[in-house]
């Protein structure tokens, strides 16, 4: 109810109790935040009932955390004591204190917890808790492209359910494009925990006039800035398999600060030939209006360049194309006993095979665009150090290119960048921070970098800062390519830091010179004795590059480093290992 020493009178108070009665909880929870980005509750008003509240996260690009910051802010604004924590700094046991709980965890990869959020996630998988006092909710985040995916919030959000908690609002799976899928699940889950407060009517604060918009929106994922292409250059000499390209980018103007760790998200546009190739699929002319979701309408061709991600074949993608389509073929490939098969044929191929293979007779322009999510930006690790090259961002890419079927491939971002972006040209782009991946406070702190190909990018940014900076530290970088005549990327400038001092140490791997492959891992193996010591000295150790493969190969090869100079078993070499992560001293940007 109304206190009597509301600006109301009694007539007024009465409707206004009768109105809010028959509200629903998600739009008494709506009201108020409406009403919150007016005026400041005044001093007198009855303040609400203050209910706490756990975010827990779990990132490993550092979205989910932005949305757990984003999560409690709004949750402060109607009457929640909300606490955010990361999964690295909890353990499930602590669950058992908490009654009101909102999960946001991301899924890396195909279906793995992200790095920071390992401990946890195997901890929550391998106890048995009791829970009954628990209420909760989980936003998962994860890519579509991906089988499993969502899978670390599916599993967290089965677990919590098993162990009796409540689960007051259904789960919110979100795509790459998340943030409207994000604000839906809140809205919901905040109005669920509050009916189930002592006090269930979200905060009502005087005034009304909705906070004016900024008259100009900061540079980011809705407003990107249009950088001026300065430089590109081929990294591989003549002779190479391979194609790498550092890339110069101007900021000025655009307010834009980042930090060496930082990623550089790119917002790319599809290719043409990628265009016609599904317009020839779908059987269309490409001059087609249509519909972009509430956002006006452009012709079908622009829409498909500029919009929609028209190439990365998924479950999601083949069965929206069966629901149009009818096709007991597709229909029996999407069947849980044809998992192999279906795993078989995503390889190498492209929506525009499906279409061909599953509506051969083609598609209308308005049908098309329902099997396509929106093209999604794409996201490097900076190259650069803002000190040495303030007013410029730079990135190391190798362009995908690759022949599947028959026909030539391309990757989407990276031969954007290549083939059709010209020297002064304008690239669509944003700042993406990466808490988890940074230099140590401390200048004196030795740093230990195993980067091979483009996994080297932020290595030259860390080394560039330290050198900028005239700090001391010591630093090993790892650096592993094909071959050393040919994809030896940045070689003079090592050596110019080498002299300097910026850098240390350079231990390099070229998997081709040689009858056997020689990879980074096994140089670390090689250089075990004083790896070991440089860790015994405080050294932070930071991976960066292929997830697939050498991630897991390094990580395995600390381990052995770990088990042979501290003369310790596996088991107490991992849990060494578990320790550096947890005190931030091991950290990873794997892709």
């Amino acid at each position: 109810m109304l206190p009597e020493h509301s600006p109301f009178s009694p007539d007024q108070r009465r409707s206004i109790e009768s109105l809010i009665a028959s509200f629903s909880p998600a739009q008494r929870f709506w009201l108020g935040g409406y009403l919150s980005a007016g005026e400041a509750v005044p001093a007198a008003a009855a303040p609400a009932t203050a209910v706490k509240l756990t975010i827990l996260y779990g990132t490993e690009s550092g979205n989910s955390e932005k949305l757990a910051d984003l999560s409690a802010k709004e949750a402060k604004k109607h009457g929640f004591q909300a606490t955010v924590k990361n999964m690295s700094d909890i353990a499930p046991a602590d669950l058992a204190k908490i009654e009101n709980l909102l999960v946001i965890v991301s899924t890396w990869g195909d279906g793995d917890p992200p790095e920071s959020a390992t401990s946890f996630y195997k901890a929550l998988m391998g106890q048995t808790l009791s829970l009954p006092k628990l209420h909760y909710s989980v936003c998962a985040l994860g890519d579509t492209s991906y089988e499993r995916f969502c899978q670390t919030g599916k599993d967290v959000d089965a677990r919590l359910a098993s162990f009796g908690a409540t689960r007051v609002s259904p789960r919110q799976d979100c795509d790459v494009d998340y943030e409207e899928n994000h604000r839906t699940w809140l809205e919901a889950a905040l109005a669920a925990l509050r009916a189930l407060a002592p006090s269930a009517q979200a905060p009502i604060v005087a005034g009304g006039a909705v906070a004016s918009a900024p008259a100009v929106a900061a540079y980011g994922k809705k407003n990107p800035f249009g950088g001026e292409l300065l430089e590109r250059v081929l990294l591989n000499g003549k002779g190479t398999s391979k194609e790498t390209w550092h890339y110069e980018i101007s900021l000025e103007g655009s307010g834009l600060v980042y930090e060496p760790g930082d990623a550089l998200a790119v917002i790319p546009v599809n290719a043409p030939d990628m265009v016609q190739g599904i317009l020839k699929a779908s059987k269309l002319s490409g001059s087609e209006d249509v519909s972009l979701n509430g956002e006006g309408s452009k012709p079908l061709s622009d829409a498909l360049r500029e919009d929609f991600d028209i190439t990365a074949l998924s479950r999601p993608v083949l069965t929206k194309l069966q629901a149009l389509t009818k096709s007991k073929k597709l229909a029996a490939l999407l069947s849980e006993d044809a998992k192999d098969k279906f795993k078989d044929y995503l390889w190498g191929r492209w929506i525009a095979d499906a279409i061909a293979d599953y509506a051969p007779k083609g598609l209308s322009a308005a049908d098309l665009v329902t099997i396509f999510r929106k093209l999604p930006p794409r996201l490097y690790s900076i190259a650069s150090s803002p000190l040495a090259h303030p007013g410029e961002v730079h990135l190391t890419i190798a362009s995908v290119r690759y022949d599947a079927h028959g026909v030539s491939r391309k990757g989407v971002a990276s031969t954007y960048l290549a083939d059709l972006v010209n020297k002064g040209d304008k690239v669509d782009v944003y700042n993406h921070q990466n808490k988890n991946f940074r230099l140590p406070a401390s200048s004196d702190v030795p740093v230990i970098m195993v980067g091979p190909g483009t996994g080297v990018a932020p290595f030259r940014a860390f080394v560039e800062h330290r050198g900028a900076l005239g700090q001391g530290g010591k630093s090993w970088l790892f650096f592993g390519d094909q071959r050393y005549t040919y994809d030896f990327l940045y070689q003079v400038e090592w050596q110019e830091h080498l002299k300097s001092g910026a850098l240390s140490k350079l231990d390099v791997a070229f998997s081709r010179d040689q009858p056997e492959k020689v990879y980074v891992q096994n140089r670390m193996l090689d250089r075990s004795k004083e790896l070991y010591a440089w860790l015994q000295d405080g050294a932070h150790f930071y991976v960066c590059g292929d997830a697939a493969r050498m991630a897991n190969d390094v990580h395995e090869a600390l381990i052995s480093v770990v088990a042979t100079e501290g003369g310790k078993s596996r088991e107490a070499a991992e849990a060494y290992v578990e320790d550096l992560k947890k005190t931030k001293r091991y950290q990873r940007d794997v892709y």
